[in-house]
């Protein structure tokens, strides 16, 4: 079993050196993405579902600065990109983690060509990053429904409160 430190994928590696990396994993190819700011029970059910999907889960993790223009308030990101992807890391359902710096991750999804592209049930597969890419080459695209209503939000709204 790899160590959480060994799932990371450095964040200055190539397109290239990403996909290699990726296609060492065990197949078919999870994918998913987002910010992962404060880490909770929703998206703990959420990536535990997705790797159930295929035999190995990589996800994307939103940059700082990428955080900060999802207009998700000032103060985002709360947790650094290193701990975030270090915390994702560690569950046993997650094998590697890559950070991306743009808004989507759709170059990072071309690059690994995932067999299954998952998204939270917020999303309409219609409107999943990359799902148009991934479906012509062959992928899935999927949207599961939330097992529990959590939000990195709601818990930063209740804490200041």
């Amino acid at each position: 079993m790899l160590s959480s430190q060994d799932k990371v994928i450095a964040m200055t590696c190539s397109l290239d050196a990403i996909r290699d990396r990726t296609m060492t994993l065990p197949q078919p190819l999870v994918f998913t993405n987002g910010c992962f700011d404060i880490l909770h029970r929703g998206h703990v059910t959420y990536l535990e579902q997705a790797r159930n999907i295929g035999a190995a889960l990589v996800v994307g993790v939103n940059s700082d600065a990428s955080v900060r223009r999802q207009n998700k308030g000032s103060d985002r990101p709360v947790n650094p990109l290193e701990d975030r992807m270090a915390v994702l890391a560690s569950l046993a359902c997650v094998d590697a983690v890559v950070a991306f710096d743009e808004d989507t991750p759709l170059n990072l999804i071309t690059a690994i060509m995932p067999d299954h592209l998952v998204k939270g049930g917020d999303w309409a597969i219609t409107d999943i990053v990359g799902g148009k890419e991934v479906a012509a080459n062959g992928g899935q695209v999927h949207s599961i429904d939330f097992q529990f209503d959590r939000s990195t939000t709601s818990i930063l709204e209740k804490i200041r409160s």
